[in-house]
């Protein structure tokens, strides 16, 4: 998700971070919610599936902002 970013340096923000962690952990599950759906393993509607596309998108970009904001 960090490309470019030492894994270190994701991992101390995972540990010392409660909000990150949170939302780190909440991303893997929908990356893992969205693939399981897209191989057809979760069956779900395809109004959900963008829904939790769009939610996905807009953890990553929080725990982007976040990075970023405590590496500069």
């Amino acid at each position: 998700m960090f490309e470019g970013q030492s894994q270190a340096e994701v991992d101390a923000l995972i540990k010392n971070n409660a909000e990150f962690r949170q939302l780190y952990h909440r991303h893997k599950e929908l990356d893992k919610q969205v693939l399981d759906a897209e191989l057809g393993v979760l069956p779900i509607d395809d109004n959900r599936l963008m829904q939790m596309k769009r939610e996905k998108l807009a953890a990553k970009d929080r725990l982007t902002q976040m990075f970023d904001s405590l590496h500069h």
